[in-house]
């Protein structure tokens, strides 16, 4: 079983599949069991359970990387 990724508001998750808009990153919004992420590209908000988006989880950016550039 591999290790839960720590996820914070402000941090930008880049999926394994793009959505619609054919963008791959999301902004999060909201963290608890479940999570609400904005799209990057269309920024339509999604709210997903914490197990699903675990898995949809390719790399997380941290939101301080993000604020300093």
């Amino acid at each position: 079983m591999g290790a839960i990724p720590i996820i914070n508001v402000g941090d930008i998750l880049e999926m394994k599949k793009q959505h619609p808009c054919g963008a791959k990153a999301f902004k999060v919004l909201r963290v608890g069991s479940d999570i609400k992420i904005a799209c990057t590209g269309c920024n339509r908000a999604l709210t997903i359970e914490r197990l699903k988006i675990e898995k949809m989880i390719k790399k997380i950016h941290s939101g301080e990387e993000n604020e300093n550039k």
